[in-house]
């Protein structure tokens, strides 16, 4: 039968890390075997959930190219996706324990529990619920029901063990000494997170449980209750947590956690995606760079680590830097429009007549460029005039005396050029700086100050050429008239 899997969020903050790499191994699990893939949003906790993080969560599910079969916005045969929905359903199935003799109601305080918990602890003692409501009589319950005591609804939990294959740790087994006979309802009539889920996890078919290792301790609880329902039992994969570089759980104290906040910083959905399947999850082999299809074909729930991941940010940037030099040249444009935009450099041009020149600009920046939000003050030389130059460059490259001498014998020379190559402007400028006695690398410094107005830029030669050589000479005749102004102001002075 083709797996079901599902990516179960609470919506009280945006799709963080640590549950996108979690939602993208459910995904590439499905994809790769057929099956389908249930976006189911758990969202009981109404204080803190909220529809405009629901929207987050689906934003950035897209934004990884996560697409899902079943849930909000697409729908499917086991709704409804919002598990506030499906409460009648969850205190059905409690109601159906508590006839099948599976659970039990608990009439105890909190003010009586706490105090329990705290005479044990006081003594250096555990403690488990001690079944004092399991032995009520008849007699005591009716009374208790006569005065409509708050009551809670617990699972009695049976004598034994419980085992299970965890496809990525192995067989793991734990005592029922250890779990007490859990809350599946509360006093309020409210399910909690052990009933829901399972209910919900029955209702939708789900064949496999793929979660973080912080709920293998929920897995023996669930476990009793998909037997108590007699229903079938998924298999399940705990998979590692993300640790931030300090070995700690992430968290904001590492940086963003959020999927959408790196989006916004200019990382490509598919460059995270390529980076969190590798945070726990190994191909085998030296390959790193993969697309989407390949995560697909590759993908297995047996190449997941049981050791936990260490979230690297310089290596997000390396797999963002190899993904955008592997994108097409209409793609990157229409990634970087937003860019240029915002920067008030963009033209329709650029997407018409332009294109295949903006095209070469665009390739000649890919190699300098770690995220989307680096081309655009790359681009402002090629799409803009250059209008200030960096002062830390003018007074270490344009300090000496007859830099203006020299760009304006450069500009001379380059003003008929023909053709305005990066052969000839090379040839040209080393003519130049001989002639005038200067040093090659000082004219070029001076040079790429003239046209982009920084002291680093991409090769300078293919820049010139780019920009044109119009602008060129322009650029080089204004940067000559700004050195003798400056030195005039500066003997002024003296």
């Amino acid at each position: 039968m083709a797996p079901r899997v599902r990516f179960a969020p609470s919506p009280t903050g945006y799709l963080h890390v640590g549950g996108a790499r979690t939602a993208l191994f459910n995904y590439l699990f499905a994809r790769r075997h057929g099956g389908t893939f249930v976006l189911r949003i758990e969202d009981t906790d109404l204080e803190r959930s909220s529809a405009e993080m629901v929207g987050g969560i689906l934003e950035g599910l897209r934004w990884l190219g996560l697409e899902w079969d079943e849930g909000p916005e697409v729908g499917g045969p086991h709704g409804p996706y919002f598990q506030t929905e499906r409460l009648d359903r969850h205190k059905a199935a409690a109601e159906r324990l508590l006839t099948h003799g599976h659970a039990y109601y608990c009439y105890c305080t909190q003010e009586r529990l706490q105090a329990a918990r705290a005479e044990a602890d006081a003594k250096g003692e555990g403690w488990i619920y001690d079944r004092r409501c399991l032995a009520l009589s008849p007699e005591q319950i009716a009374e208790l029901e006569a005065t409509h005591q708050p009551r809670a609804v617990r699972v009695r939990v049976p004598p034994g063990k419980t085992t299970f294959d965890d496809l990525v740790h192995g067989q793991i087994t734990i005592d029922h000494s250890t779990i007490e006979d859990f809350v599946i309802l509360r006093s309020d009539g409210a399910p909690t997170y052990q009933l829901s889920v399972v209910c919900d996890d029955v209702d939708m078919a789900i064949t496999h449980v793929v979660r973080g290792d912080d709920h293998i301790s929920n897995t023996p609880k669930q476990i009793l209750l998909y037997q108590a329902m007699g229903a079938a039992i998924p298999r399940f994969a705990h998979v590692p947590l993300i640790l931030g570089a300090d070995k700690k759980r992430l968290s904001k104290r590492h940086g963003a956690t959020s999927v959408t906040e790196y989006e916004r910083q200019g990382f490509l959905g598919e460059a995270m995606t390529n980076f969190l399947a590798l945070l726990g999850w190994s191909p085998g082999g030296d390959q790193e760079i993969f697309t989407h299809d390949e995560l697909v074909e590759r993908f297995t729930l047996e190449g997941i680590s049981g050791g936990n991941a260490v979230f690297n940010p310089e290596k997000l940037d390396w797999f963002n830097q190899q993904h955008l030099a592997r994108l097409s040249p209409d793609d990157l444009l229409a990634r970087v429009r937003p860019e240029l935009e915002a920067a008030g450099l963009w033209s329709d041009a650029l997407a018409g007549d332009r294109r295949a020149w903006f095209a070469r600009v665009l390739a000649l920046l890919v190699p300098r460029a770690r995220r989307l939000g680096d081309f655009a003050p790359q681009a402002a030389p090629f799409l803009a005039e250059v209008t200030s130059y960096d002062q830390a460059a003018v007074d270490k490259h344009l300090s000496a005396p007859g830099v203006a001498h020299h760009v304006s014998a450069l500009a001379d020379a380059y003003r008929d050029l023909n053709p305005f190559d990066e052969i000839s402007t090379e040839r040209v400028l080393r003519s130049v700086a001989e002639q005038g006695g200067v040093k090659f690398g000082a004219l070029v410094h001076a040079t790429r100050i003239a046209v982009t107005g920084r002291a680093v830029s991409p090769g300078l030669f293919e820049t010139l050429v780019l920009i044109g050589r119009a602008r060129v000479v322009a650029r080089l005749e204004a940067l000559a008239r700004y050195l003798a102004e400056r030195a005039g102001a500066v003997a002024e002075g003296a």
